[in-house]
C-alpha cells in the first residue's frame, strides 16, 4: 500500500460539477435580475439583496464541495476543502460507510468518517450523483483498505 494517496474529482468530474455550479449561479443571478426589474425602486435593492443572501451560501457550499479533497497517509485522513484543512488519526475513526440521500433526481452518494468522539465528518472528493458509480465505489475501497490496514499495525 502507497504511503499517501489522495482521493479527489477526476478531471471529468470536476468539470461536471463546475457546469453545475455555474449554472447554478446564473440561474439565482436571473432571478436577482427578474425581482430587480419586477419591484419598484424603493424596494429592488431589498428583493435583490434578500435572493443574494439566500443563494450564497449554497454557492460557496458548491465551490467548497469541488475544491474538496481527501489525503489518506498510514496515520490518518486530512480532509481538505476550499475553506478548511482537518485532520483525523486513524484511532479516532469509528467506521467509514456509505451515506444515501434522496435527490430529485435520484440519490445523491458521499462517504462519511464515524468518529469515536464527535460528529461524523463528509470525505471531500467523494460526492457522487450516478448510482453504481464504479470510480466512488473505488474510492470507498480504497479509504475502508487504508483503515484497515491502520487496524491490523
Amino acid at each position: 500500500m502507497p504511503p499517501q494517496t489522495w482521493i479527489r474529482f477526476d478531471a471529468a468530474e470536476r468539470r461536471r460539477y463546475w457546469w453545475r455550479a455555474g449554472l447554478t449561479t446564473l440561474t439565482f443571478f436571473g432571478m436577482a435580475w427578474a425581482v430587480g426589474l419586477s419591484a419598484s425602486a424603493a424596494e429592488r435593492w431589498w428583493w435583490v439583496g434578500g435572493v443574494a443572501v439566500l443563494s450564497l451560501p449554497m454557492i460557496f457550499s458548491m465551490i467548497n464541495q469541488g475544491y474538496g479533497a481527501t489525503l489518506l497517509t498510514t496515520e490518518g485522513m486530512e480532509l481538505h476543502t476550499l475553506f478548511r484543512c482537518r485532520s483525523v488519526s486513524w484511532g479516532e475513526v469509528a467506521g467509514i460507510e456509505e451515506r444515501c440521500l434522496p435527490a430529485r433526481s435520484g440519490t445523491r452518494s458521499e462517504v462519511r468518517v464515524v468518529r469515536v468522539r464527535g460528529r461524523a465528518l463528509t470525505v471531500p472528493g467523494t460526492l457522487t450523483a450516478r448510482m453504481y458509480d464504479p470510480e466512488f465505489e473505488a474510492k470507498l475501497a480504497v479509504i475502508r483498505q487504508y483503515r484497515a490496514h491502520a487496524a491490523d499495525s
